[in-house]
């Protein structure tokens, strides 16, 4: 039976990585020229960045060296791409 120590790095281990998996998808879906016409980095480019950080985040883990700047890339992308790809109205709909 595992400890508590074991069991709460288990669940930090676990939602980071949803987090970085939630950066990835969520890049994956949003159309590429919202990346431009937002002022950031090009969608391929964040694709790259949240694919790595998922990739370290699930074979290194949160807290190690490679694995705390994956964490702050999806986090960056969540808090400051995100809303602003989101911002961007798509056509001419009046909704």
């Amino acid at each position: 039976m595992g400890t508590f120590d074991g069991l709460v790095m288990e669940v930090v281990r676990l939602g980071v990585l949803a987090l970085a998996v939630w950066a990835f998808v969520d890049a994956l879906v949003r159309p590429a020229a919202a990346f431009v016409a937002a002022g950031k980095l090009t969608k391929p480019g964040w694709l790259a960045i949240t694919a790595i950080a998922t990739l370290l985040l699930y074979f290194v883990g949160p807290l190690s060296f490679l694995g705390l700047p994956a964490v702050i890339a999806a986090i960056v992308y969540l808090v400051d791409v995100r809303p602003a790809i989101r911002g961007l109205r798509r056509g001419n709909s009046s909704w």
